[in-house]
């Protein structure tokens, strides 16, 4: 496979080159196929982190496999470039943590990817749900699966309209303003990447936070949407519950990386409409459990567990615990 130059910006979905992380693809089987992949040596956004960056960020190669789910569709399924498409779950493990260790060069990456399960209705095929394998080298650096389906432009517009008809908003949305909190405290050093505002503690341990929906971050609104991304939904968890990590003491720093995330994604979330995310009470052991809720609604709950980074051990060995469940 070939790393000297990416795909085709509008065959995934971004509108800047530097966000195109895809190298290369190849259909291996009728439900097999491999992309390849490079990591920047400093990207921005996923590699804004206090102190050393000794990893690359997890949530950057679960992008990657994001990536690949418009590959598989307009190369492979023959989907339309202009039809509209939903994140309806996603879930990952990293499997060795030492996979992610980073260097002076950007990183190549190799992705296995599997089609689970396709969605049908009476027109076809409308969706579905592929397995990923990233590996770096030897190492498998990241096991996920994501959900997805599309729709032609035309249905995605009247369903848009329908639903903001309904809560009373305008036809094209205006995110709210937030200010949001000191970014140290979710191991970041530029303000523009934290994504939450100062989260509030309530008597029974439940923390709780707004999301802020900054439409000019040149990642996370690489291009314009109606809604907030399901990418920006992500980061959101992260951050909250990393915050709630820290203070409970679960992991020491909040440069602890995030090596295990499952998703659901219920309706669409609304930029003009306050979303509040919220955490359960942190239990020792156990990944923390997060919800983003908007009028009244549940619009997407997820399942979080960290590893901190351990400047004590060598280069190449971080201290994880043992993933919960395998994806």
């Amino acid at each position: 496979m070939q790393f000297a130059r990416t795909l085709p910006k509008e065959l995934v979905h971004r509108a800047a080159i530097a966000e195109v992380f895809l190298t290369d693809a190849e259909r291996l089987g009728e439900d097999e196929m491999r992309l390849a992949a490079q990591l920047p040596r400093l990207h921005p956004f996923y590699d804004d982190v206090l102190g050393p960056r000794t990893h690359h960020d997890p949530l950057l190669v679960l992008e990657a496999c994001r990536q690949g789910i418009f590959v598989v569709a307009h190369r492979y399924l023959d989907v339309p470039l202009g039809h509209k498409f939903l994140l309806r779950t996603v879930e990952y493990e990293v499997p060795e943590p030492a996979a992610l260790v980073c260097d002076d060069t950007p990183t190549e990456a190799v992705i296995g990817v599997r089609v689970e399960h396709r969605i049908r209705d009476r027109s076809g095929v409308t969706g579905l749900r592929l397995r990923f394998t990233a590996t770096i080298g030897a190492r498998a650096a990241l096991l996920a699966r994501i959900g997805y389906s599309w729709m032609p432009p035309q249905v995605w517009s009247r369903l848009r309209a329908g639903q903001r008809h309904a809560l009373g908003l305008s036809d094209r949305p205006v995110a709210l303003p937030g200010r949001p909190l000191d970014p140290g405290r979710v191991g970041r050093r530029n303000r523009a990447n934290a994504v939450i505002t100062p989260p509030h503690t309530a008597h029974d341990g439940v923390r709780s936070a707004r999301l802020v929906a900054e439409t000019t971050h040149p990642t996370l609104y690489d291009h314009w949407v109606d809604h907030v991304p399901g990418m920006l939904e992500l980061e959101a968890f992260r951050q909250l519950a990393l915050t709630a990590a820290v203070v409970d003491g679960a992991v020491r720093a909040p440069t602890a990386l995030p090596v295990r995330l499952r998703v659901r994604f219920r309706r669409f979330a609304e930029m003009d409409l306050p979303l509040e995310c919220r955490t359960a009470p942190v239990v020792p052991g156990a990944d923390i459990e997060c919800t983003l809720r908007q009028a009244g609604a549940l619009v997407a709950d997820a399942r979080i567990g960290f590893a901190d980074r351990d400047p004590a051990v060598p280069a190449g060995v971080l201290a994880c615990p043992a993933a919960h469940a395998r994806v």
